[in-house]
């Protein structure tokens, strides 16, 4: 009798443990369901970047996510942010504690070159997806990688517009104040390239630091150049800088100021009395047609601007994944990455782009002006598009990239 008792309480005792473990791993199971698809955003906060990326491309990447219904596959989507103080051993660590503890699937970076070609390093050896938003074409050539795709812009297509435009005008001599880090040597180098392939020159240049307040010096060395062009080879806060004492200086009056990369952010911190009449390219423009205007009244209600074209490219990006993700019915990168090179980007930001095996994503961009006071109708209306740039002739030609994933 006490035999059979003790039989009978085990069997019990092992149909309760048993249910008890299915019930443990149901909810296991439903929790890794329910675990959140997480996209990190990876810029400067607050910093010279600052306004041009920034806050608003979380914004951005939020907008592109909550239009898309907020869910991949069944999980919710979060999105998550940090700071990377322009600093590349920040953003990569933070990027690193993001994939290993927090299983980040895919980053969006807008934040600086340096940080770029240390963020697609990792990701390529974490096998996770970045879109990037710095402007150094390193991206796609020495460093490019399976995993990276160089978004919106680069130095090539910036000062490929400025520059053009600028030696066809007559500008034939230039001088370049450069920012002394990799986007700034690379943008001066992409300019210097067309406008020696134009017929002009270049006399000179010299460099900055990142972040600086005083150029005086540097453009004394511009005015004494005697060029006929100064090209500006930097961005944010030292392009307001350096347009603001350029104009006190009086460099305008028998020199030509070509800021080889700006933003809207950078024309309406100059405003429109001093920045009027310069010309430069841009990727997106708020006001260029209906879909544009649809989305940028959207972010405008959020942030209180309107979106530059890294802000733009973030909300694109993290569309254009989402969309990838759900096609491929999958996160595994290379079969998402196999999605977004087949399939033709087409969204209120870019139209008719692809994506190439070296990483770029070609589309086309714009050449604009600076608006007179007198022709704007409001503080937003700040440009106006002279011409469109296909991508094709706007990028560095696939025959030129030194990316090793490219088929020669």
């Amino acid at each position: 009798m006490r035999v059979g008792r003790v039989a009978s309480w085990s069997s019990t005792a092992n149909v309760v443990f048993a249910a008890v473990l299915a019930g443990s791993v149901a909810m296991g199971a439903g929790a890794r369901a329910e675990e959140p698809v997480r996209i990190g955003v990876i810029t400067d906060m607050s910093g010279p970047y600052s306004s041009l990326s920034g806050p608003g491309v979380v914004v951005g990447t939020k907008m592109a996510v909550d239009e898309f219904g907020g869910k991949i596959l069944g999980r919710p989507i979060e999105v998550i942010s940090a700071d990377s103080g322009l600093k590349a051993d920040i953003a990569t660590g933070r990027a690193r504690e993001w994939y290993d503890r927090q299983n980040v699937e895919m980053i969006v970076e807008s934040s600086d070159s340096g940080s770029a070609v240390a963020l697609q390093k990792l990701a390529a050896d974490k096998k996770k997806i970045t879109f990037f938003h710095s402007g150094t074409t390193a991206l796609t050539n020495q460093d490019c990688s399976p995993y990276g795709i160089h978004w919106a812009w680069d130095t090539y297509s910036m000062a490929n517009g400025a520059a053009r435009a600028a030696v066809q005008a007559g500008g034939k001599s230039w001088y370049f104040i450069s920012a002394d880090y990799v986007f700034g040597k690379s943008l001066e180098a992409d300019a210097s390239k067309v406008v020696r392939q134009l017929g002009g020159e270049v006399v000179g240049s010299v460099r900055h630091p990142l972040n600086a307040s005083d150029f005086a010096s540097f453009l004394l060395s511009a005015q004494q150049s005697k060029a006929q062009v100064v090209g500006l080879a930097n961005a944010g806060g030292d392009t307001q800088n350096s347009v603001k004492q350029a104009a006190e200086f009086g460099l305008g009056r028998e020199q030509k100021i070509v800021p080889l990369l700006m933003f809207d952010t950078d024309v309406k911190g100059l405003g429109l009395k001093v920045a009027q009449g310069m010309e430069f390219a841009t990727a997106f423009y708020w006001d260029f047609d209906d879909r544009s205007r649809e989305f940028s009244k959207k972010f405008f209600a959020i942030h209180h601007s309107m979106p530059t074209m890294n802000h733009a490219g973030a909300y694109s990006a993290t569309l254009q994944w989402l969309r990838a993700v759900q096609a491929a019915g999958t996160l595994d990168s290379d079969a998402v990455m196999k999605q977004l090179r087949s399939a033709t980007i087409d969204d209120p930001v870019f139209r008719n782009g692809h994506v190439r095996e070296d990483g770029r994503m070609v589309h086309d961009i714009y050449q604009v002006r600076v608006k007179a006071p007198e022709e704007s109708k409001d503080s937003s209306d700040i440009l106006k598009v002279m011409q469109t740039i296909k991508g094709d002739d706007a990028f560095k030609p696939l025959a030129e990239s030194t990316c090793p994933l490219v088929k020669k």
